[in-house]
This record gives structure tokens, C-alpha cells and sequence, in this order.
């Protein structure tokens, strides 16, 4: 399937079939994807694309209801075609005979699929929002062993509204330096509990007021939480492992740290060099492998914001839902195992240790903890208070570790109050 002319539609077919053929993530692709495009063009075809993975179960459920027949294995560039087109018709703003039309332009003139291809989608522009009325949205565009994983956790009533909530686009969300209230009214944000923003319109970031002079830097509210979770900072070593980008590290910095970042990846650790340059802040930076770093003196503090699944993030990343499997958190379990038995020497007597994973399993949250603090007596968790998160009691489990679920911070009067990422984060002392 080749294109004289640079299309939007195929350049989101394309991306669809690296992500879901060749387990590509989303982000990793669209520079070499979105090549030759008009910034109108480029966001269309990203749009089309993360509004395609978002939806996807949901697609794929509405395409086997139409299809008489499953369509053969060979024929998966046309399935790809198909989902594309149909992201468009019931998902986007995008007037349904210019969806069709343009979309069944793909389909070579010769093959057998065109006219397969376009009655499909002219049969979603009449009946498709009557036919999603039929289907389980929540289940159906969740992968069985995370509905099944979410469900056993959470209950189903939770496990639904998670599920619910990936299928809303996450704001745009804000930690300012200092003076939250008058970035506020400056970056006509809503300010959130803790004196974070969230801001509804869109735009580019790098055009916003403050944004050259480091003003602010951009983070989920739930990834604000766990630096919140610290005592005084002000003049204390505290070790960020696994550091970059550097959201966390900038939020450690402004609060008086002497802050020390690490990162096993050279090319991430730039990119957080970059950020605390335009946000004019003062961080050590160091390539290691944090399960194996030593320090001469341990540490005040340590920030363990541990590489893993990411299935919190599902809303601003819907790649990841297809991207990840039970295997995948199997191999990250044992990662964070050896990350954060190495916090221990990393950490003076005292200290306070914080973990911390944007994922929604278990495994890597709760079990992962409790696990650690059977192999280690001398640490001992000191429980979240809710003063300590803006009062959101909501977001504290039972033992008192930091629990966000993607339906959090959601107000059904309030639409700019849409949710947060999933995240975990439990605070520990050693004794």
C-alpha cells in the first residue's frame, strides 16, 4: 500500500500496524511517521492514531458484530484500514463521508477488500452508535488478563470505572515553582488540591507564558504526589534513582534538596540535564545502574520511582494497554525487587524511603511492598496522612500507602475535574 502524496490517513494506518505488529510504542515513532507534514496534518494523523488505540477493543468488538465472516490473517493491513476508519466515523469530530471516502482510497483499486472495506464503514456512519449501545465498553476495550488482574484487586465496580475512565483523554496538568495561584490565573488553569494546575484548553506547551523561563514544568497531578510525601527537605541529600525525565527531580530540588539523580540511560539523563537547565535548578546528575550504586554517604532520603508497566498512564499513553503483557510485569517485579533492596545502603538510619510506580498492578504496588518489608525488619512504613495529598482520603488505602486510580479526582458538575493517572506510592523509615 504505497501513496504518491503524503496522507494523513495512511500515516495513521502505518503507525497503528508498528504499535500493534511490531510492539512499538506510540511515542517512539511518530517523529519518523509524521515526516513532511503540515502541523495540521501531523496532528491529524496522531490524533487518528492514540484515538485508534484508545477505542480499540471497542472497534475490534464493532468490526467482528459486521463482519459476516472473520477477515483472514493475511488481510491485516486492511483490519488496521478499517479500525482507522472507524476511529474517525464515531470517535472524532471528522465530517463520516470524508472519513469514508478518503479512508477506502487506501485500498488498492484491484483488491478484493475495497468493497468489503467500504461497506463497512458505511454501515458504521448509519448504525455504528446503535451497535455500540451492545457492547461492554469497559470490558471489551480492556485485554482480558488486566480486566481480569483489576478486577480480582479492586472489585468489579472499580475495575469498570477504571476501565471507563482510559476512555477520556488526560488534561494537561502543571507543577509550578512557586505562586500557584497567580500561574492560575495567568495559564487560566483550575487550581487542584496541593497547588497543582490543570488546564482544559489546548495549545503548544512551549508557547504558554513561563514556559522559556522555567516557570513550571509539566506532570500529572498523581505523579506530583509521592516528593509530597517527604519531610523538610531544606538542605537535605536526598538520591532520585531512576530520575529521568525529572518531574520528581525538579519538585525535590525547589524544596531545598541537594539533590542527586541517577539514570542507568545516558540519553534519558540529557533530556533531565535539559529540563533543570530551563528550569534554572541545581542537580547532580550521574549515570549508574541503581542496583548496584554505592554511594560514600548514604543519603538523607531516597526517591525510588520505579521503571514498571505503566498501565496507570493508559489514558495519556493507550498503547499501552496492547504493548504490555503478564510477562512483562513479571520481569519488572523482579527489577523493582533489586532496586529497592538496594535503597537500603543507600540509605542512612533515620532516612526515609519513598517508592513509588505509575502502574495499576499489584504486583508492583501493594505485593511488591509488603514483600520488601518482610525481607527488610528495619524498615518500617509511615502511612500517608491526608493533609499531606490536599485531603483526598480517597486516594489512601487501608494501610495507609498512596493509591490513585484514574477515576480519582473526578467531579461528574466539575468536567475539569477529569481524573488522574493511576500511581502507587508507599513511604517507609529506616530504622
Amino acid at each position: 500500500m504505497t501513496d504518491q502524496y503524503p496522507n494523513t490517513r495512511r500515516r495513521a494506518v502505518n503507525m497503528l500496524s508498528q504499535v500493534l505488529d511490531k510492539n512499538r510504542q506510540l511515542e517512539d515513532i511518530l517523529s519518523e511517521n509524521l515526516k513532511g507534514l503540515s502541523n495540521r496534518d501531523r496532528a491529524l494523523a496522531r490524533a487518528m492514531a492514540s484515538t485508534c488505540l484508545r477505542h480499540l477493543g471497542i472497534i475490534d468488538s464493532l468490526i467482528d458484530k459486521m463482519l459476516d465472516r472473520p477477515l483472514p490473517k493475511a488481510a491485516t493491513n486492511i483490519r488496521n484500514v478499517v479500525r482507522i476508519g472507524l476511529a474517525q466515523i464515531l470517535f472524532m469530530d471528522i465530517p463520516a463521508h470524508a472519513a469514508v471516502h478518503d479512508t477506502v482510497e487506501l485500498i488498492p483499486q484491484n483488491s478484493k477488500f475495497k468493497g468489503l472495506v467500504n461497506a463497512l464503514l458505511r454501515r458504521a456512519d448509519r448504525q455504528g452508535a446503535k451497535l455500540l449501545t451492545r457492547i461492554n465498553k469497559a470490558h471489551k476495550n480492556t485485554p482480558d488478563w488486566l480486566w481480569k488482574n483489576w478486577k480480582s484487586h479492586y472489585g468489579a465496580e472499580a475495575a469498570e470505572k477504571i476501565a471507563l475512565a482510559h476512555l477520556n483523554e488526560a488534561p494537561l496538568d502543571i507543577s509550578v515553582k512557586k505562586d500557584p495561584e497567580i500561574w492560575a490565573e495567568k495559564l487560566d488553569c483550575k487550581l487542584l488540591p496541593t497547588g497543582h494546575l490543570r488546564k482544559s484548553a489546548g495549545g503548544a506547551v512551549t508557547a504558554f507564558e513561563g514556559f522559556e523561563n522555567g516557570d513550571w514544568w509539566i506532570q500529572d497531578f498523581a505523579a506530583s504526589l509521592p516528593v509530597k510525601l517527604f519531610p523538610d527537605l531544606l538542605g537535605k541529600r536526598v538520591l532520585d534513582v531512576c530520575a529521568a525525565p525529572g518531574g520528581k527531580t525538579a519538585q525535590l530540588a525547589v524544596r531545598g534538596a541537594k539533590v542527586t539523580a541517577i539514570d542507568r540511560s545516558k540519553a534519558r539523563l540529557g533530556r533531565l540535564s535539559e529540563n533543570m537547565d530551563r528550569l534554572q535548578l541545581e542537580v547532580t546528575v550521574k549515570a549508574a545502574d541503581a542496583a548496584g550504586y554505592l554511594p560514600a554517604e548514604p543519603f538523607d532520603a531516597v526517591l525510588l520511582d520505579a521503571p514498571c508497566s505503566s498501565t496507570g498512564t493508559i489514558r495519556r499513553h493507550p498503547d499501552v494497554a496492547w504493548l504490555k503483557s503478564p510477562e512483562d510485569v513479571e520481569k519488572l517485579v523482579q527489577l523493582q525487587s533489586r532496586l529497592l533492596d538496594a535503597t537500603i545502603s543507600q540509605l542512612k538510619s533515620g532516612g526515609v524511603l519513598v517508592y513509588s510506580t505509575c502502574s495499576l498492578q499489584p504486583e508492583e504496588g501493594e505485593l511488591q511492598i509488603e514483600a520488601f518489608l518482610d525481607r527488610h525488619q528495619n524498615m518500617k512504613r509511615l502511612p500517608v496522612r491526608s493533609d499531606e495529598v490536599g485531603g483526598l482520603a480517597e486516594i489512601i488505602s487501608e494501610k495507609g500507602d498512596l493509591r490513585c486510580l484514574p477515576f480519582h479526582l473526578k467531579n461528574e458538575e466539575d468536567q475539569t475535574l477529569s481524573g488522574m493517572d493511576g500511581f502507587y506510592a508507599a513511604r517507609m523509615v529506616k530504622e
